[in-house]
């Protein structure tokens, strides 16, 4: 997920700041509350106090004038203006407006692909968002899913350290992969094998292409939405994406009920567009721009029986 070049569009850089500082401004406003005063409780609290403190010198008079005041406030509609309270700015987007302000670089998605997966947060957020891969986007998909848990599963151990230093609130993995680019082909035929279609836990899978070295934790939560933009595939000696992509495609499969939205970047490159085509189904596929596809995947647990593929 880390930039391929040394530095991205400036524009892009804009319209993302820009992005979240309207952001921001829907949350601000969202969070705004009126409260007035009821008109059949007591009158208002300065009201109140300059009765009490009469109470210490009464008089006839008096008492008769502040029984007419407060009949009055009682039958009255209240004048007060109407007192206005906002909550802060989450966290989250704080932070990722902070960063993305003063940082150099920019996610490596265009704004039109980030655009995909944004509008299906919008609708499901907060929620779970499993991402392989970590980078100057993370902080972006973290502030998108506000309140929701938002995982990355990163390759290189300097990376993730280099990332926690700077962003010391993002949750990360590090992660082992046995496969090459190279092996790819080979795995293709692997992967379209009988053990190779049967959905369950990727731990007990007994197809080649199941990531069985993840946390646990990364096992036992059903995923809303997974962001496949690593590991590293561009060179024949990289791990590539074909394990994660399976991957992904079985934990989708084997959630008890609902839906997963499933997003492959790098869908220009032979493996990318192979494998998703494969084991996400092009029956599944929802949607494409650009270089990222997403895909709408049921439970094949709600439903026993479903084709692998429609």
């Amino acid at each position: 997920m880390r930039s391929k070049v040394a530095q991205l569009s400036i524009s892009l850089k804009l319209t993302l700041s820009l992005f979240f500082l309207f952001f921001l401004i829907l949350i601000i406003r969202s969070n705004f509350s009126f409260t007035g005063i009821n008109n059949n409780t007591t009158p208002s609290t300065a009201t109140s106090q300059t009765h009490l403190s009469n109470i210490s010198k009464p008089s006839s008079d008096q008492d008769d004038h502040d029984h007419d005041d407060q009949t009055a406030t009682l039958n009255c509609p209240s004048s007060q203006p109407l007192m206005q309270t906002c909550t802060k700015t989450p966290p989250s987007l704080a932070n990722a407006l902070v960063h993305y302000a003063t940082t150099n670089v920019t996610p490596q998605q265009t704004l039109k692909e980030i655009s995909v997966s944004m509008r299906v947060l919008e609708k499901k957020s907060p929620c779970n968002f499993l991402v392989f891969g970590l980078g100057h986007d993370s902080l972006m998909w973290t502030a998108l899913n506000h309140g929701g848990r938002t995982v990355f599963l990163e390759e290189d151990k300097a990376w993730i350290e280099q990332i926690r230093r700077r962003l010391p609130g993002l949750e990360s993995y590090h992660v082992e992969y046995d496969t090459k680019v190279h092996q790819a082909d080979e795995l293709m035929r692997i992967g379209t094998a009988e053990d190779c279609q049967v959905v369950g836990d990727p731990r007990v899978s007994r197809c080649q292409l199941a990531l069985k070295n993840l946390p646990s934790d990364v096992y036992n939560t059903e995923w809303d939405l997974i962001m496949v933009d690593a590991p590293t595939g561009y060179f024949e000696h990289a791990p590539g994406r074909m394990s994660a992509i399976y991957t992904a495609g079985l934990m989708a499969r084997n959630r008890e009920n609902g839906e997963t939205d499933v997003f492959v970047h790098d869908v220009d490159r032979p493996v990318e567009d192979k494998f998703s085509k494969t084991f996400l189904c092009e029956g599944y596929l929802t949607e494409q721009e650009g270089r990222l596809r997403h895909f709408t995947m049921p439970s094949h647990m709600a439903r026993l029986g479903r084709p692998f593929c429609p």
